[in-house]
């Protein structure tokens, strides 16, 4: 039931039966033309509900409509009750992930053709970002035209001007998660220049190891053979940073990064690599020698990766570094 009346599920002929019961007795009722009291929590009024006059025979179809209506109806109510959180997650436009994006961030994902983005409250930044960079998805000559994210509720991103005055202080840039050089090419790019994708990333770092390593990426859908390069990266929260200093709201800057790449359709056949560099790697640095296994990301960032591979298979993959390394310019992982 919803409310007094019944949803479409409940209204069976047993239903339908003892509504035409209630029919028959208003005619009765109307015919002896007398007050009556309804006194049934079944029906669409206040128990106890005392109607005085009398109900005419004419008047008793419109008595019926509502009755007839909450059975014909959509619950309505009950669709809208149900929030996004609480529903199966619904099969997304654009597959960023391919063998299952990062699990235990936030329950707000939003899925776009440049990025799928995972958006932490608190700290005001992505607990991760996915990303797939084919053939036709690097592009150049595009502005950073920094923006609040739109579909974020207040409070829980920062603003253009949060970020006033943090170069001087902190020596930090605007950096991308889901890079703009290397997708830039698809409908939605602008979605790369919202702060939801952006973070406050030390600049040796964000122009030195970290560039390198998005070069790389970029080279890599190049190559014959390749139809795609996944990429999920993020944020950890090791230790204290700064605050930046053109805002009063509550933020955390990151520590770290982490990086894990894998080329095709799955990291099964071992083509896959993964790093963390901390916010003070220099800006000379190589990011070769950042290489991590999965698992210790997984540790670090209290995320889960690949869950759309069997158990199994995660475990031994995440275990031991891919042999991706060798075609990114690094030496052979152990």
């Amino acid at each position: 039931m919803t409310g007094f009346f019944a949803s479409p599920e409940t209204c069976t002929q047993f239903e339908m039966f003892k509504w035409f019961n209630v029919y028959v007795g208003l005619r009765w009722i109307a015919a002896a033309d007398r007050p009556f009291v309804i006194d049934s929590p079944k029906l669409p009024y206040p128990r106890s509900y005392t109607m005085q006059g009398s109900i005419k025979s004419k008047h008793l179809a419109f008595l019926l409509i509502p009755l007839v209506a909450a059975c014909t109806t959509p619950d309505r109510t009950r669709e809208s009750a149900i929030t996004p959180q609480a529903q199966p997650q619904q099969a997304w436009q654009f597959d960023n992930c391919a063998v299952g994006c990062p699990s235990g961030g936030s329950p707000l994902t939003l899925n776009r053709q440049a990025y799928t983005l995972n958006n932490n409250g608190s700290t005001k930044f992505a607990n991760w970002v996915s990303y797939k960079i084919t053939k036709t998805t690097p592009a150049s000559g595009r502005a950073r035209d920094w923006q609040t994210d739109p579909d974020i509720p207040a409070g829980e991103t920062l603003d253009p001007v949060d970020y006033n005055g943090a170069n001087v202080a902190l020596k930090v840039d605007r950096g991308h998660q889901a890079n703009l050089a290397s997708m830039a090419g698809v409908a939605d790019w602008q979605s790369l220049n919202y702060l939801s994708n952006i973070t406050p990333q030390k600049s040796d770092l964000n122009q030195g190891p970290w560039a390198h390593l998005e070069d790389q990426e970029r080279n890599l859908s190049k190559q014959a053979g390749v139809d795609a390069v996944y990429v999920a990266t993020g944020p950890l929260y090791e230790h204290f940073v700064g605050t930046l200093p053109g805002t009063n709201k509550v933020h955390t800057i990151p520590s770290g990064y982490w990086k894990i790449i894998f080329v095709g359709s799955s990291p099964e056949g071992g083509m896959y690599a993964s790093f963390v560099m901390n916010q003070e790697t220099p800006k000379s640095a190589n990011f070769c020698d950042y290489q991590v296994p999965v698992n210790q990301i997984e540790e670090r960032s209290g995320l889960t990766f690949w869950s759309g591979l069997p158990q199994a298979v995660q475990a031994a993959l995440k275990a031991r570094q891919g042999q991706l390394p060798g075609r990114i310019g690094c030496k052979q992982a152990l």
